[in-house]
């Protein structure tokens, strides 16, 4: 599992919680001034996931209003890019003279060296927050400078990567080591490089790494989509996406599996969920291997034994959930 700060305003009292907030919202970004236009008790509740330079924090809180002034920008500046997703709820910021509201998978920036407010609707807002420092993106700062304040949409292209990406992550931690944290951290930061590029429409200036880095998310992201067609091989991925089949594969030599690996793998792990899943138990085993690519039985038979060590009849019968019998259509397994 990663590192993680966890904040509930729950474990305050109820005429400090607000305050707890502050003071915590200010060590995960920089210095804050936080206010609200009434009172009572307040609701909040965040994580701080430190992923090694860069950070993530997925937050539910009730409506308030976040200020970075300028006496707080001279008193500490960390020097960070600030990127939230708002999940729910919609927030409007404001940089002087300058405003945008942003709602439901918008993604809207700031810079800690820049005076800003932010002011949410009612109710509760769900966002998830990241953190990157400046020095990591690979991008000259007068362009970044660009960047900041523009609405960038998290349905589509680069953004809804980076929004799948994060959201996962703030889902759960627990499949990660701590050796994890800067590689994902690093992965974050080149999607982020990759988005601000897109909308700069500046992708000549990055490096061929983040270009790669973000190409193989693409790929993968489009692998699983498309899990369920038996037609789906490196010559096709490599065609839906403009490459040639070698690039491909030389994309994949920094990962620990082939195209063809990767491919098996997430079949067989959709299957195998598929086996386990008491709502599918008379869904014959041949239709559950058809769902997820594999058009001959035997083959994905062979395959769930040589990765799980167990044929695919037993495993479902491990869970207590009885495969129909042959007559019924299905194939021994």
């Amino acid at each position: 599992m990663l590192s993680e700060t966890v904040f509930r305003s729950e474990d305050f009292p109820v005429g400090d919680r607000f305050d707890a907030w502050q003071a915590c919202t200010s060590g995960m970004h920089a210095p804050l001034e936080l206010s609200r236009e009434q009172g009572g008790d307040f609701r909040a509740e965040a994580r701080l996931i430190e992923l090694g330079a860069v950070s993530v924090w997925p937050a539910t809180f009730e409506q308030h209003i976040w200020r970075r002034t300028p006496k707080l920008i001279r008193q500490s500046d960390p020097e960070l890019y600030h990127l939230s997703l708002v999940l729910r709820g919609e927030v409007q910021v404001s940089w002087g003279r300058r405003y945008a509201t942003h709602r439901a998978y918008d993604f809207h920036t700031n810079d800690s060296a820049r005076p800003w407010e932010i002011r949410t609707s009612e109710g509760l807002i769900s966002s998830v927050g990241i953190e990157v420092p400046k020095v990591l993106l690979p991008l000259p700062r007068h362009k970044v400078d660009r960047v900041i304040g523009q609405r960038m949409s998290g349905r589509e292209g680069i953004g809804a990567l980076l929004a799948q990406f994060v959201t996962q992550l703030a889902a759960s931690t627990d499949s990660y080591q701590p050796a994890d944290a800067p590689r994902i951290g690093g992965v974050l930061s080149d999607l982020v490089a990759a988005l601000f590029a897109h909308v700069l429409d500046a992708d000549a200036a990055l490096p061929p790494e983040t270009h790669s880095r973000t190409l193989t998310l693409r790929i993968k992201a489009f692998i699983r989509r498309q899990l369920h067609d038996p037609e789906l091989t490196p010559g096709s991925i490599a065609a839906a996406h403009h490459i040639s089949r070698s690039y491909l594969h030389r994309l994949f030599q920094a990962e620990s599996e082939t195209v063809a690996a990767y491919i098996r793998r997430l079949r067989l792990e959709a299957a195998r969920r598929d086996l386990t899943d008491p709502a599918l138990r008379t869904t014959p085993i041949h239709a559950i291997a058809a769902r997820w690519g594999f058009t001959r039985p035997a083959d994905f038979s062979r395959a769930f034994r040589a990765a799980y060590g167990i044929p695919p009849r037993d495993l479902r019968q491990g869970f207590g959930i009885a495969a129909p019998h042959p007559a019924c259509g299905d194939q021994p397994g």
